[in-house]
């Protein structure tokens, strides 16, 4: 069960800038990081020129569904619709949904590991009560051990998931399907997630080396890590500074109108 506190909700929400990427939480395998960008780099060309529109791996999204604003879920991977591409023209370390004007993503890619996350417990009525239209569950490996299938594709209906039956599913709200695929693809052969269209037609990611995606994601990672970093350092002398104030209280001491030390006797 999920409740709200509502002393949480009145104090002001954090800018994205002050709120971490991530949740520090390791990938189990490549697929993970792999498919999700396949997707991604997919959209890059089908919808090269629409500029309203974000797709996110492995982003902390922050919401005002759950009990405190400034712990985020981070889905293996979620599309938003009527944003903007780049955040006034510069990229995102994170998504807060109170910045982008209460755009809730479309669509949710969860992937199920080794170590099961909640996909089918916690995380399934957040996204619902988050107002997520599409939830979908990846399950290659572990589907039989969970009592699920491979592939499900949930969309929110009055306040809750329904299954949506076939595959692939198509999604028009969005205007893509989504099901999957065995293909050989930069030399490997394996069962994909892919985009289609209204049709069924496949819409194939595009011809980049497995290499390039590697170093990508890795950048990526790196990015956010650093970006992590210097929040944690900034958040830590934030810190330091209200226990020297509070300090400086308990002695009776203003530290906001303390004598300048540059100014003259």
């Amino acid at each position: 069960m999920l409740i709200t506190d509502p002393q949480a909700q009145r104090r002001p929400l954090p800018s994205p800038e002050e709120l971490p990427c991530s949740d520090d939480t390791p990938v189990d395998n490549e697929d993970q990081n792999l498919l999700p960008n396949l997707l991604l780099t997919t959209l890059y060309r089908i919808w090269q020129q629409r500029q309203d529109w974000f797709f996110a791996v492995d982003m902390a999204l922050y919401h005002t569904a759950g009990a405190n604003p400034r712990v985020p879920i981070v889905p293996d991977a979620f599309l938003s619709l009527g944003v903007e591409r780049k955040k006034n023209g510069k990229s995102r370390r994170s998504y807060a949904v109170w910045a982008e004007g209460g755009v809730v993503p479309s669509f949710v890619l969860e992937m199920v590991s080794f170590q099961a996350r909640e996909e089918y417990g916690e995380k399934f009525h957040l996204y619902a009560k988050l107002g997520v239209l599409y939830y979908v569950v990846y399950n290659p490996e572990f589907w039989q051990r969970d009592h699920h299938d491979p592939l499900e594709v949930y969309r929110l209906e009055g306040g809750g998931y329904q299954r949506q039956s076939g595959e692939p599913v198509w999604m028009p709200e969005i205007g893509l399907g989504i099901g999957r695929a065995t293909q050989a693809y930069l030399g490997m052969e394996q069962e994909m997630l892919l985009w289609c269209d209204d049709t069924g037609r496949v819409h194939a990611p595009p011809e980049v080396s497995r290499e390039e995606l590697l170093r990508e994601q890795r950048r990526s990672q790196r990015e956010r890590l650093r970006a992590d970093q210097e929040q944690r350092r900034a958040t830590a002398a934030e810190h330091q500074a209200q226990k020297l104030a509070d300090y400086l209280r308990s002695l009776g001491v203003d530290p906001d109108n303390l004598p300048n030390s540059d100014s003259n006797p």
